[in-house]
């Protein structure tokens, strides 16, 4: 348990940092936006402001599944991480779309008014630069903490920097009087955007309803059956709470060995299932083999 707790504390600094860094290029970018004259710039500090909101809400998440048990919840509150991560799939696909409509529309009807100044291409490189530096952090940390939220909110850094560097592109493209560069990389984006989204939607949906994958439960069966007094693994089920596996396994073994032999090779399926799969909560079913 105190494991687990460093885990989530540790998940709660990746929040901080992508709080952090949204709220500095936020300020950054609607202010040069206003300064250079540049649309894309601003519409991208707005987008980190609405980003806050779902970085709030993934820390909350976390926080949330730090919580222990109780009688309303006899399995932990660590799915609080995984209504997080669609909260974060849900505002990126608002974005992913609301990206793709307005290139789609600039598309069509090019605005040339105002040209915007090169100062803002080098607030999109800056900015590009900040976002990857913190998705490569938050995917690094959630890969050490098994955390989903905090992997979902490293593929939306990685969308954010997408969009500060295809702003750029745009900008450097209307000084060449290229403007319709400028909408066709923000539609471009933002179905890469909305991809992103859908692909953490699903991946959070599989795992609310029980989903696991199955070449892990066929490893599983494959090494507990070669634990000593195993003669048959009859069924092996397994499903994430949060970001932690709980396994149930029933066992076949000899008939006529006593409570505590059979208890023994329980602990022993416990035991490997901890030290080779990280497997905390391991429930094993012990049946006589009728078998001959």
């Amino acid at each position: 348990m105190v494991k687990y707790v460093k885990k989530r504390m540790k998940a709660e600094l990746g929040a901080w940092v992508s709080i952090a860094s949204y709220i500095i290029l936020a300020v950054v970018k609607l202010i040069i936006g206003y300064i250079a004259h540049s649309d894309g710039v601003t519409a991208d500090g707005w987008n980190n402001l609405s980003d806050i909101i779902a970085s709030i809400a993934i820390l909350i998440g976390i926080k949330i599944a730090q919580k222990p048990r109780d009688h309303n919840h006899p399995y932990g509150h660590s799915r609080a991480e995984n209504i997080s991560s669609l909260i974060a799939a849900f505002m990126m696909m608002s974005i992913g779309i609301d990206v793709v409509s307005e290139g789609a529309s600039s598309l069509i009807h090019h605005d040339r008014s105002q040209m915007p100044k090169l100062l803002a291409v080098w607030v999109g490189m800056f900015s590009a630069a900040v976002m990857l530096s913190v998705y490569w952090f938050n995917k690094r940390l959630a890969q050490h903490v098994n955390s989903q939220a905090l992997a979902a909110a490293a593929k939306d850094h990685l969308s954010d920097a997408l969009v500060s560097i295809g702003t750029a592109i745009g900008i450097v493209g209307a000084q060449f009087h290229l403007f319709w560069i400028d909408p066709l990389v923000a539609f471009l984006i933002g179905i890469m955007i909305c991809k992103t989204a859908w692909d953490i939607f699903m991946e959070t949906s599989h795992m609310l309803t029980d989903g696991f994958d199955e070449q892990a439960l066929t490893t599983y069966k494959q090494q507990i059956s070669t634990i000593e007094g195993v003669r048959r693994v009859a069924d092996v089920k397994a499903r994430m709470v949060g970001n932690q596996v709980i396994l149930d396994v029933t066992i076949h073994v000899d008939p006529n060995l006593t409570v505590v032999k059979s208890h023994e090779i329980a602990d022993e399926v416990e035991r490997m299932m901890k030290e080779q799969h990280d497997i905390e909560t391991t429930h094993v079913h012990i049946e006589p083999d009728t078998i001959p």
